[in-house]
């Protein structure tokens, strides 16, 4: 028999949601994904190290304070992990925009052009990269601007139906609704330990964006993330895009019952209409669900967190050398 994972490659882009260079190299998936957490954890790594040194001495040569410095130098880190990264796989990566900028729009389009800047200097065909923002009411404005001129976005930390319909309305390449961690919402404040694969309320937020996407001639791409377990993977086969840890992607290899499809465009059915998201909508609706509007505000305090460690590691590297 097949294992599961073969089967799910069959109608969904398997994306690996790991920075580490050796689990890429194994696992070859289509595309990969990073974010501060990610490759704070590979910067620890003998595979890091080489990329760390140069970050630090182009830093340098650049010039400015020591934050701007800084600044440059995890840019370039995350950079040249990309770069390393689009060795291995076919498809493409995405490369996350400071969390800091999440609520200052101009300031979230400059890094960006920035991050694209460099990846051009490095030789790579930037058609390759997402720029990865915060599903925030500024980061979608900055996407929306960012997609005009050609730089494909990937909306991340998305909790809410509100989110998924700005972003679209927007014209984003891609989503990605996290359903892991709506699901620790979700038991954290109602009276269950556990919930059903089908009943698995990120699992059912994505199935709700998914078919409001596709019923509705959408081009933005759904890529589901951040899962707990194999349960809310298999629940969401035939998504467009499913990003995956490394330990997920083994229990799915290792499993060979069969993986029956569960999303589908032409299957495709939704009871929400498009609509025009401005800004008074879409703060009301993300002050309406408390869980959407807890996450994503800590969503953005974890990777600016990271970001801040990250940067504290770079820059005891610096002063070593």
């Amino acid at each position: 028999m097949i294992s599961k994972l073969e089967q799910l490659k069959a109608m969904t882009t398997v994306v690996a949601d790991t920075g580490d260079l050796e689990a890429i190299a194994e696992w070859r998936p289509q595309d990969a994904t990073t974010n501060p957490s990610l490759l704070l954890k590979a910067a620890g790594s003998d595979a890091y190290r080489p990329m760390l040194d140069q970050a630090v001495a182009f830093a340098a040569r650049q010039g400015g304070s020591d934050q701007e410095q800084l600044s440059w130098a995890t840019d370039t880190l995350a950079v040249l992990a990309g770069k390393q990264i689009l060795d291995l796989i076919p498809g493409v990566v995405s490369t996350e925009v400071d969390a800091r900028l999440s609520f200052d729009t101009r300031a979230t389009i400059d890094k960006a052009r920035r991050l694209v800047e460099l990846y051009d200097s490095q030789g790579v065909d930037t058609s390759r990269i997402l720029i990865k923002i915060a599903s925030t009411w500024e980061g979608i404005r900055a996407a929306e601007q960012l997609q005009k001129e050609g730089i494909h976005c990937n909306l991340t930390l998305l909790f809410s139906f509100v989110q998924a319909a700005a972003c679209a309305d927007a014209g984003a390449y891609l989503i990605s609704p996290f359903v892991g961690r709506i699901l620790d919402w979700h038991l954290a404040h109602c009276d269950r330990d556990a919930f059903a694969p089908e009943e698995d309320p990120g699992v059912l937020s994505v199935s709700r964006i998914y078919n409001y996407y596709k019923a509705n001639s959408y081009d933005t791409v759904v890529m589901g993330a951040s899962f707990r377990n194999t349960g809310e993977i298999e629940q969401l086969a035939g998504c467009d895009r499913l990003t995956i840890s490394p330990a997920l992607l083994k229990a799915l290899k290792e499993d060979t019952g069969e993986l029956p499809r569960q999303l589908s465009p032409d299957n495709a059915h939704s009871a929400d209409r498009p609509m025009a998201i401005d800004e008074h909508l879409f703060r009301w609706e993300s002050n309406e669900d408390a869980m959407a509007t807890e996450k994503l505000a800590e969503g953005i305090r974890r990777f600016a967190a990271d970001q801040v460690e990250l940067e504290q590691r770079v820059s005891q590297l610096a002063r070593a050398a």
